[in-house]
């Protein structure tokens, strides 16, 4: 039967990084399509509650579960614990990386950075990934079936801003997910990737200056930045059955400043 709405009743979902911004969106949305929707925070567990009401608002279950995903073994009791209280994982959003500040004015500029920077993004985004991915797995191939999406960047296609570590990490991140979509499409389950543009207002865009978030809005033929919300809908399609015939692909998300 050809699938006609994005119904998650019975799912459960697993957001990495959701106490706030794009990933606490993406939380609220699968709540409201009714997926039981796990929060997964580092620290500020007063965020993670609001999250988790807001979810519940919205008409799902909710429950917010602290673990560092940088540290294998914590994320690997995280996915046992969910496994023994709500069953196994059947969407996984890896949203959660190490913290960045877009600010094109003070980046640093190549000759600035050591690899131990790069090294740190590559931790933060594909590391974090990995041990998600490696945790959750086995849940979902003992049911031959899952959907897993990665949050990536518009940067990797147009770096309008060079954030060499930053971009090279979520460059990273794009071939981990297609490869792994390769490896386990046979198994029923899914890997794709959302590619936001500059997201606003985050934590992370907080101090990207007035100006150049209207001069990039002017260069968008949408004319606006993304809000949270706006990221929040293509993950929702990428996780549901809607999608069901899609793996390996990157649903830019940037108001068409990259067309493809």
């Amino acid at each position: 039967m050809v699938p006609t709405a994005m119904d998650l009743r019975g799912k459960v979902a697993l957001v990495t990084g959701a106490s706030r911004g794009i990933g606490a969106a993406i939380a609220v949305a699968l709540a409201r399509e009714g997926a039981s929707v796990v929060v997964n925070h580092l620290s500020n567990d007063a965020a993670a509650a609001q999250t988790v009401a807001a979810c519940i608002a919205a008409g799902g279950d909710a429950w917010a579960v602290k673990a560092d995903v940088g540290s294998a073994e914590a994320v690997r009791a995280m996915a046992e614990d969910i496994g023994r209280e709500a069953g196994a994982i059947d969407i996984v959003v890896n949203n959660a990386f190490r913290p960045y500040a877009f600010d094109p004015e003070r980046r640093q500029r190549f000759d600035d950075l050591a690899w131990r920077d790069y090294q740190a993004q590559f931790d933060g985004a594909v590391g974090a990934a990995f041990n998600v991915c490696h945790a959750v797995l086995p849940q979902m191939r003992r049911r031959a079936r899952g959907s897993i999406v990665n949050i990536a960047s518009n940067l990797v296609e147009h770096p309008v801003v060079p954030y060499h570590d930053y971009t090279t990490a979520k460059a990273a991140l794009v071939a981990f997910s297609r490869n792994l979509a390769s490896e386990l499409g046979p198994m029923g389950i899914r890997v794709n990737c959302v590619a936001p543009g500059l997201v606003h207002p985050t934590r992370g865009s907080q101090g990207t200056r007035e100006s150049f978030r209207e001069s990039l809005m002017a260069a968008t033929p949408l004319r606006r930045l993304a809000r949270p919300e706006d990221v929040a809908g293509p993950v929702l399609f990428l996780a549901c059955d809607l999608s069901a015939f899609m793996t390996g692909q990157v649903l830019t998300v940037d108001g068409g400043l990259v067309m493809r």
